[in-house]
Order: structure tokens, then C-alpha cells, then sequence
């Protein structure tokens, strides 16, 4: 069974940092882009960031760019998001997604092209 499973998420304040974790299982995650999007509650799903299959190009939503880092570990089957510099208007529902290599050309940030998804994680930026 294909799987993703998000960690890393829990509440910091303003200005702090955490960094998601996404693991694969039943594949391997070498062969997909892999995406990051968030949801607050009453919004719509987002995209953050978008990584292609050897990790040498990314792409970042306006809102998060210089702050927010994406990585992949292929060897341990498992992609980064290194968010620092932390906004309220960060807080949401974090999730990871594959999508097909064909996305590498465009990395795009919309949900559509995914198709497997984790359950989320939550993060939340409060003082």
C-alpha cells in the first residue's frame, strides 16, 4: 500500500522554526515530485513548495520563499520542509504528496496533479 506520512508539526511562536518530515512507504519516493501544501481552516488547500526527483530544483510559494526550505533524502525515502522565521498566517494543516516525474517540468504547486497524499500534520504559529 502506497503511504506518506507527515511529522514534525506542534505549536511554536512567532519567529520559531520546525522542520516536516515525510516519509514514504510502499514506494519508493526517488521516482515522484514530491509537494508540500497546507490548509487553514475555512481556506483552501495550498501549495508551498514542490521538489523534483534529484532534489536539484524547487519551487516556493510568494509567501514562504526565503523562508521555508525544501529538501529529499532519497536514500531514506523521506522529504524535508525546513520552515523558519514562523507567521501566524503559517498555521495550518501541513501535508506531502507524490506526484508523477512528468511534474518535474513544471513543478507545480497545485493539488490536482498529486495523487497520493498523507494525513497531515498540524502546525500552529501563536504567541
Amino acid at each position: 500500500q502506497l503511504q506518506l506520512v507527515e511529522s514534525g508539526g506542534g505549536l511554536v511562536q512567532p519567529g520559531g522554526s520546525l522542520r516536516l518530515s515525510c516519509v514514504a512507504s510502499g514506494f519508493t519516493l526517488d521516482g515522484y515530485v514530491i509537494g508540500w501544501f497546507r490548509q487553514a481552516p475555512g481556506k483552501e488547500r495550498e501549495g508551498v513548495s514542490c521538489i523534483n526527483r534529484s532534489g536539484g530544483m524547487s519551487n516556493y510559494a510568494d509567501s514562504v520563499k526565503g523562508r521555508f526550505t525544501i529538501s529529499r533524502d532519497n536514500a531514506k525515502n523521506t522529504v524535508y520542509l525546513q520552515m523558519n522565521s514562523l507567521k501566524p498566517e503559517d498555521t495550518g494543516v501541513y501535508y506531502c504528496a507524490a506526484g508523477s516525474g512528468v511534474l518535474s517540468f513544471t513543478l507545480s504547486l497545485r493539488p490536482e496533479p498529486y495523487r497520493t497524499w498523507g494525513q497531515g500534520t498540524q502546525v500552529t504559529v501563536s504567541s
